[in-house]
């Protein structure tokens, strides 16, 4: 494939970031720890951002476990990103000078949470529903942070579908690009929506064409490689942001780079290559979070890591089942002794799934 006919091939921007391949991994509440980033680094994406975290709670916490396990990061997974969520436009200000005080690469601001809980505490895509405090959070996060450190807006489309909505979306849109901002990544869905129905690929498009040069990124149901090339294509975006699709998927971001590299798209990782992997995001998690609340978090990955092996009910099972490390080892010893081909995920597993800002 040539470049015109290959949007994998044309590298892409955060300020002075290059992205060789536009596509990174999106934060995921729960999930983007240091050991997924890492993980995902090591499998080919340029970029990563971490779970999102809360203003106040970036002011109130002491340096403890818990900062090393949210604010830790290692010059391994660089460039990496730091989001941010709160609700008053003063408290973003301290925040975000705690995301550069940890060593974050980018800064970047969640208007785009659809969780309930989140929304009744006017945070995340609330924020869509009043353009001038989204502005003022925009403005004083850009002036708080070194000018050198980009900072980036993550959005939704809109609250619902009114025509208000659209308005108050472009004007924070306009706006935030106006103070400064390096690149906003849109979320094809309303808040309203949250994960129901499919992103809207052709509201993506208008985006872009409506931002012209500046750099717009493109997020929702992107579950596979093929999925990631036709966004691209129909929208014209500067690049993606992988969110749930990356979760017990890092192969994605490998897949994508071969493809950006004129290559046919690789088969799936065999059942020794996916093993390998499994067993160093284990070992990266028990070093961060210890050996029995490793285990929990690795329960979750591995229920997403077995929809790529053959039998993946069975091995879904036995990932639930562990309780330490000799049950990883275990399920691993069983499942995955023999080199079998894998499988691509079936993107149903995706239809309920975490807070992908």
């Amino acid at each position: 494939m040539t470049d015109q006919s290959n949007p994998l091939a044309r590298p892409t921007q955060i300020g002075h970031l290059v992205l060789d391949v536009p596509v990174f991994q999106a934060a995921l509440s729960g999930y983007s720890d240091g050991p997924m980033r890492l993980i995902a680094r090591e499998a080919g994406a340029p970029y990563t951002l971490c779970e999102v975290m809360l203003d106040k709670f970036l002011v109130q916490v002491k340096k403890r476990q818990v900062t090393r396990r949210l604010l830790g990061i290692s010059d391994a997974e660089r460039p990496v990103g730091g989001q941010l969520m709160g609700a008053e436009p003063e408290a973003f200000t301290a925040g975000a000078v705690r995301l550069v005080e940890a060593g974050f690469d980018v800064i970047d601001i969640n208007f785009g949470c659809p969780v309930k809980k989140v929304l009744g505490k006017c945070r995340g895509g609330f924020h869509l529903s009043q353009p001038d405090v989204a502005l003022e959070i925009v403005r004083r996060t850009r002036d708080a942070v070194p000018e050198e450190i980009p900072v980036t807006v993550k959005m939704r489309r809109g609250i619902d579908d009114t025509p208000r909505s659209r308005d108050q979306f472009f004007k924070i849109l306009d706006g935030a690009f106006e103070i400064g901002v390096a690149a906003i990544t849109v979320h094809g869905r309303t808040v309203e929506q949250r994960y129901k129905g499919r992103a809207n690929r052709q509201f993506l498009a208008e985006v872009k064409r409506h931002a012209g040069e500046r750099v717009i990124f493109a997020s929702g149901d992107l579950f596979s490689p093929r999925d990631c090339l036709d966004v691209l294509r129909e929208t014209g975006v500067d690049g993606l942001a992988v969110a749930r699709g990356a979760i017990g998927n890092p192969w994605i971001f490998a897949q994508l780079k071969a493809m950006s590299q004129g290559q046919p798209q690789p088969d799936p990782p065999s059942l020794h290559e996916q093993r390998d992997v499994i067993r160093r995001h284990f070992e990266l998690a028990e070093e961060i979070h210890g050996e029995r609340k490793g285990c929990q978090v690795m329960r979750k990955f591995g229920i997403k890591y077995a929809a790529l092996h053959p039998q993946s009910i069975d091995v879904r099972n036995a990932f639930v089942a562990v309780r330490c490390r000799a049950d990883w080892l275990a399920a691993l010893d069983r499942w995955y002794a023999e080199d079998l081909p894998g499988q691509y995920p079936d993107p149903a597993i995706h239809k309920v799934g975490p807070n992908e800002e």
